[in-house]
């Protein structure tokens, strides 16, 4: 084991070593050869045993339990063929979830998978957590839709791991700037963007209030939309009429910005909102105001939920929930029988349609 490739004889068997781990030689739980057997094999020192012995302890692949000896960690248990899945989304019970996550289920099921399900409330420290517990797990692939996407994420060293086991993930919905190239399945959200707005401005509205979602990458991506239409139609940008919130207030800023709006008799004809539950929250504060919609103001949402179908008809944007859940799941399946890449027909970003119901008014018709 003299350096090969220059690499130090420590080094060498760190990687020899791993790769027997990787490839399933040594299993997780199984005992390696002590210091003294493996010195003998390799002719080379216990020092530099020790030293690459010391490496896989730090980066996980392998546990030193004192009076017993080393032994391949649990971890590595994940490589084995269990037929799981891990699926993280930011909520599991609410909203377009069920539907999304249906979808995936449908797709996994038929191909002889199990889901074993998990959210994390859109937090970064919750979603850690949750991927540090996945990597316990016996899994053999991960959709995951991350927590605040549009924020730097801080734990990729777990991420950095799935790939070292050689897990596959598809990330849902949004995806982290640091890992554009990883695989994802993404709504077209600036072209949902552009279309809510730009039929606003069709059915001539010219004061048209945003509201987006600052910690997602959906959110940056709709009001990138936003911007584009308006700046079209000759409109300069007032960040004054573009509100921002972010996941913790979510269910209180958007109403209470809304109030302190129409107490201030900010001028504004259109309402442009990040998807339909905030839509919700802002007609019925106008309603409660004494503000009619459409007559007074029109109002968009997004996702065409079961909530926009509900109220009356909510102008929104169509979100193939259980067909967006099956495209993360094929997707995986491809990338666990290591499909190439160019051999896939299932497309990264879906293409958005607009639904005109009710809640916006044609300025232009009197």
């Amino acid at each position: 084991m003299a350096n090969e490739n220059g690499k130090t004889k420590y080094y060498a068997l760190m990687e020899e070593l791993k790769q027997a781990i990787l490839s399933g030689q040594i299993k997780a739980g199984e005992k390696l050869p002590s210091e003294n057997e493996l010195s003998a094999r390799y002719q080379i020192s216990r020092h530099t045993v020790r030293k690459a012995l010391s490496i896989l302890i730090n980066e996980g692949y392998i546990e030193a339990e004192h009076g017993r000896g080393t032994f391949c960690s649990q971890r590595m248990g994940h490589l084995k063929n269990s037929r799981n899945v891990a699926v993280v989304t930011t909520y599991i019970s609410d909203y377009i979830f069920p539907r999304l996550i249906q979808g995936m289920d449908k797709v996994l099921t038929e191909n002889g998978y199990s889901i074993i399900l998990k959210n994390t409330a859109n937090s970064r420290t919750k979603e850690e957590k949750v991927l540090e517990d996945i990597l316990t797990k016996d899994i053999e692939g991960l959709i995951i839709e991350p927590s605040k996407s549009q924020i730097f994420c801080r734990h990729t060293n777990l991420y950095g791991m799935l790939d070292e086991y050689e897990i596959p993930y598809v990330f849902i919905q949004g995806v982290y700037s640091q890992m554009l190239d990883k695989p994802h399945i993404l709504m077209d959200d600036c072209k949902g963007g552009y279309m809510v707005t730009k039929h606003l401005l069709d059915y001539g509205h010219k004061k048209i209030l945003g509201i987006f979602k600052a910690d997602d990458s959906q959110g940056r991506e709709r009001h990138k939309g936003y911007v584009k239409a308006l700046q079209e139609a000759g409109i300069a940008y007032d960040p004054d009429m573009v509100v921002w919130f972010h996941t913790e207030d979510r269910k209180t800023k958007p109403g209470m910005i809304m109030e302190l709006l129409l107490k201030q008799k900010k001028e504004m004809d259109g309402i442009v909102c990040y998807n339909d539950q905030i839509a919700l929250e802002v007609i019925y504060c106008l309603q409660k105001n004494g503000v009619q919609v459409p007559t007074d103001i029109s109002v968009t949402g997004y996702d065409n939920s079961v909530i926009g179908e509900g109220m009356g008809g909510l102008t929104t944007i169509t979100h193939p929930q259980e067909k967006l859940g099956e495209m993360a799941a094929e997707l995986l399946l491809e990338k666990i029988r290591k499909i190439p890449e160019e051999k896939s027909k299932i497309p990264r970003l879906i293409e958005p349609e607009l639904i005109v119901r009710g809640s916006t008014r044609n300025r232009n018709q009197k």
